[in-house]
């Protein structure tokens, strides 16, 4: 587009009673390109899981007797057909037939009185459905969706060979039902301070993954360490510190790792040749201090397979709901509370507080109980402690067949 001619100066060769000359338009500013926008990190998925609100703990003296019973109703239930196993996403202010089937799976397990009907949504309704979803371990929304949805159609037969396997695993029990004590329940990934038959606290835990399980084990805590050191066990030394250094040689100096000979002398990890499993020979302890894989606390409890409980620096996992994350020990969060309620009735006034102070000096610093508090880990997947519906936990592990065995078929379910 060609440009308009440049207006002469002030008086000269202007013609009086003229028009002024027309000024020249601004040459047009480009606009400036727009910021990019920002890439934002998608919003983690909704948190499903949730701690139980239950004041009975999940281990009581007749917990055998009474998960038994209960694998005997839920046998009964799979004889007369189970109940229907495609119940649709749902929730307040459905009507219709979903509505009905949702009742009658909710009313054949004991949610609701056998015979329930009606083809509209009720306050009844939600109350059943967020009895179903405590019992599965899982957010009281009072909706059908997402893990509830797929919690409440497992069929009749999953359930109860889940409560079998449990019974199963309970028979023979042998531990010691003090005033106080914990309940490590590993598919539950939660912790039990039980104090006179009730849960005083209960806290979120991360167990070990389906490589690495947490064992069902009984023992007693007796110390709490404050500022721990960690020795690496032999099998991670195998599995993962070699091949890290064989790919990062300055790995371990970086996680504060020393290594230590039989007599306690430090080796230059470059004199270890990692190309082979000489690093086994030798002791691999990780400093106390920030970074540290146990945290700032550790909770002792001798036992054969030398497994404990502890903090660890990445808390961020507790959030998630998958939390079988652990190499086979368990990772307590709120761990200051624990460590305070099992130190109750210890000289030296163990509050929180006191715990935090004296971490705060950085030196490793043992604590033991004037009274060491019996602990068990179990694995129950299906449990009851009475006569209503009972509580269940995804298999994880794999392990759960007495029910299989016993069923010899399974039944056609409900429609």
């Amino acid at each position: 587009m060609p440009q308009a001619a440049t207006p002469p100066a002030a008086g000269a060769g202007s013609t009086a009673g003229a028009p002024p000359a027309a000024e020249t338009p601004a040459a047009p500013v480009q606009a400036a390109a727009p910021p990019k926008p920002k890439k934002v990190a998608p919003p983690p998925p909704p948190r499903e899981t949730a701690l139980s609100d239950d004041p009975e703990p999940t281990l009581l003296p007749n917990t055998f007797f009474t998960t038994a019973k209960a694998s005997e109703r839920y046998s009964a239930i799979v004889d007369a057909g189970g109940w229907p196993t495609d119940i649709a996403a749902i929730g307040p202010g459905t009507k219709g037939p979903a509505v009905a089937k949702l009742r009658k799976r909710l009313a054949i397990e004991g949610y609701l009185p056998a015979g329930a009907a009606g083809l509209a949504w009720d306050p009844g309704l939600t109350a059943a459905l967020k009895r179903f979803q405590a019992h599965m371990g899982l957010r009281q929304t009072g909706i059908v969706s997402g893990a509830t949805l797929k919690a409440i159609n497992v069929p009749a037969r999953e359930r109860f060979n889940e409560l079998a396997s449990s019974a199963n695993r309970l028979a023979g029990l042998n531990f010691s039902f003090d005033d106080r004590y914990v309940v490590v329940n590993l598919p539950s990934t939660s912790v039990e301070a039980v104090e006179k038959g009730r849960v005083a606290h209960r806290y979120v835990a991360i167990v070990g993954d389906p490589e690495h399980p947490s064992p069902e084990i009984s023992a007693h805590i007796q110390v709490v360490n404050l500022n721990p050191t960690w020795t690496v066990p032999t099998s991670i030394i195998k599995r993962e510190i070699i091949p890290r250094m064989q790919r990062d040689p300055g790995y371990l100096t970086r996680a504060k790792i020393r290594i230590l000979d039989g007599s306690g002398k430090e080796i230059n990890p470059k004199s270890v040749n990692w190309s082979t499993e000489r690093a086994v020979n030798y002791t691999l302890r990780q400093d106390s201090g920030v970074g540290n894989s146990l945290g700032s606390i550790r909770i002792g409890m001798p036992n054969k397979l030398a497994v404990y409980m502890h903090d660890t620096p990445s808390k961020g996992l507790f959030g998630a709901d998958y939390r079988f994350l652990s190499h086979g020990c368990v990772r307590v969060q709120g761990v200051y509370d624990y460590a305070a309620w099992l130190l109750e009735g210890t000289p030296g006034g163990w509050d929180k507080a006191a715990l935090q102070a004296k971490i705060k000096e950085s030196a490793p610093y043992n604590i033991n109980l004037t009274k060491a508090v019996p602990v068990i880990w179990v694995y129950l997947t299906g449990w009851s402690n009475g006569d209503g519906p009972a509580n269940f936990r995804d298999d994880v592990y794999n392990v759960d067949n007495v029910g299989e065995a016993q069923v010899s078929a399974q039944a056609m379910p409900v429609r």
